[in-house]
């Protein structure tokens, strides 16, 4: 089959996927952003794509649909170019999120048009209003939150069928687009990512933390209240009063990658280190930044609990993977979580905004680690049996897309 992939950052969700078509004789390559700088062995090629510049006051509501249909429009022509050429692929698979699978069905009508179906925006009872530190839930959230899910049932109506990685992200899709969403995660490579008792991390002042130690991790690709940043931080002071010897490893960016910029021009990391840094040992507070995926291995490995937040969004590789290297993760009490995660049974769930809570559980993990041990071993199993990457995930990738997305006893 001739397979063609489509990301702006490419390989994202696709990283093992395509390895893998190739690997069994299938023909791929792959269209992506010049500006992604992102390494694959798959041949790929880059479209040039320029955002426009939009008065807000006149675009209103249109302003993200007209942003992602221009995009839309770039990765159409590009492709006009491979068809020009004779290029016709049996299978398109792309990320709806930023408009770039809008017009491919038109430029090739008898290819299947499979679309990585990863959240559609509501203004009601997911990540929109659900902070009201941040925002106030309203009907003009409501409006807002349709305008820019425009693009993305646009998408949905013009593919032959969708892939969601969870059962909740596919569950926010409206019922006539849900029953053509199937339902396979990403995959996680549970023999790298496996406990192991020898694991070592080397701290910037070169003290080593082995597992064994008392050491919490929190992780996000960028630190965000989207992720719960903010209520980890408040936690902390009590967790460091209570366990002397702890020691906080913190790993993300200073960017956004999900929801508002913090204001004046700050970081959320420094915001919220400011409003509890005078109650904080800062001598066992470690800010790593962004971490070779090497070093995040270990540090799950290391890692005596682990907390993960997060508003009802996207759910983040990194929690599967620490569950994955027998972590207890102490989560948050949001449908993303719960849907791997039951309280008690191989993690620990909280209230996203108890603050009081998310203090006493860390304390708990940090100083009866062997009390938790059998939630630690019931996570990695969970991994294990429904998420490895070579034995569930990728094979069921794989005859989604060999399939053209049809399920089976479908046409």
């Amino acid at each position: 089959m001739r397979i063609l992939f489509v990301h702006q950052n490419f390989p994202g969700q696709f990283l093992h996927l395509a390895p893998a078509l190739q690997a069994r004789g299938h023909h791929c390559i792959a269209l992506t952003d010049e500006v992604n700088t992102r390494k694959s062995d798959t041949q790929t090629l880059r479209y040039r794509y320029k955002e426009v510049t939009l008065d807000p006051a006149v675009a209103r509501l249109g302003r993200n649909f007209t942003l992602m249909s221009d995009r839309g429009v770039v990765v159409a022509r590009a492709t006009m170019q491979l068809r020009q050429k004779g290029y016709i692929p049996d299978v398109v698979f792309g990320h709806s999120g930023w408009g770039e699978t809008l017009f491919l069905k038109e430029v090739w009508p008898e290819a299947r048009m499979l679309v990585y179906a990863e959240f559609y925006y509501s203004g009601r009872g997911q990540d929109v209003g659900f902070d009201p530190e941040f925002d106030q839930p309203s009907f003009d959230q409501v409006m807002i939150s349709q305008g820019r899910a425009a693009h993305l049932g646009q998408a949905m109506l013009h593919a032959d069928a969708g892939l969601s990685p969870t059962r909740w992200q596919a569950s926010t899709y409206p019922p006539a687009l849900r029953e053509r969403i199937s339902v396979i995660h990403d995959g996680v490579d549970t023999a790298a990512m496996a406990p192991n008792p020898a694991a070592a991390v080397t701290l910037p002042d070169g003290r080593v933390l082995r597992a064994g130690d008392e050491v919490l991790t929190f992780v996000n690709r960028n630190l965000e209240p989207y992720r719960g940043y903010h209520t980890f931080m408040r936690a902390l002071p009590a967790v460091l009063a209570a366990r002397p010897q702890a020691q906080v490893m913190i790993v993300g960016g200073n960017e956004v990658s999900y929801g508002r910029a913090a204001p004046d021009k700050k970081s959320w990391k420094d915001i919220y280190l400011a409003e509890v840094q005078d109650r904080l040992d800062l001598s066992r507070v470690h800010f790593l930044g962004k971490v070779p995926y090497a070093v995040f291995t270990s540090l799950m490995q290391i890692s005596r609990a682990h907390a993960y937040l997060t508003y009802p969004f996207v759910l983040s590789w990194s929690m599967l993977e620490a569950m994955s290297a027998g972590a207890h993760v102490i989560g948050s009490r949001t449908a993303p979580v719960q849907e791997l995660i039951t309280d008690g049974v191989n993690g620990t769930l909280v209230d996203f905004f108890d603050v009081p809570g998310w203090s006493a559980a860390l304390i708990a993990a940090l100083a009866e680690p062997a009390r938790f041990l059998p939630l630690r071993t019931a996570a990695r199993q969970t991994i294990v049996q429904n998420y490895d990457l070579r034995s569930t995930c990728l094979p069921r990738m794989l005859d989604f897309v060999e399939g053209g997305g049809r399920r089976q006893g479908t046409p």
